[in-house]
């Protein structure tokens, strides 16, 4: 089954849905102008950073592949609609508690879009070299 390959991912998931639902306390980082943004970015790209790690490590030598329609739909569209969606429950749903902001979907998206070249550059070849480190050490 697909979605146990990516066990990491689907907390990651979870635990936006968490941190973006729940009230957060309010700290001295708060004075920082829109420094909100740069946490979702951080949590949307370190999201999808671990999604393709997850992918380039079920691609190891299992035949798993996932069609490239598939894969441009998990690793883009779904988390910016997941992003929309979670503005609009925010905008809407949490009596004034939290609020959905168009600045917060752009730096959500940014960090999707972002982690996309990241995921398939840098994840892959960092997964590769532990393939060949690991593969090697088998062979000695």
């Amino acid at each position: 089954m697909v979605l146990k390959k990516f066990k990491f991912t689907i907390c990651c998931v979870i635990l936006i849905f968490y941190l973006c639902l729940f009230t957060p306390p309010k700290t001295r980082l708060d004075e920082i102008s829109n420094i909100d943004k740069l946490y979702h970015f951080i949590m949307y790209f370190g999201t999808m950073s671990v999604f393709w790690w997850e992918y380039w490590r079920a691609c190891k030598g299992s035949g798993f592949r996932i069609s490239p329609r598939l894969l441009l739909l998990l690793s883009m569209a779904a988390p910016i609609l997941l992003s929309g969606a979670i503005e609009l429950i925010q905008a809407y749903c949490t009596q004034g508690r939290r609020s959905g902001e168009w600045a917060d979907f752009l730096a959500n998206s940014l960090g999707v879009l972002l982690a996309y070249p990241f995921g398939r550059t840098c994840i892959r070849m960092l997964a590769q070299r532990i393939r060949f480190r690991s593969a090697s050490r088998k062979n000695e």
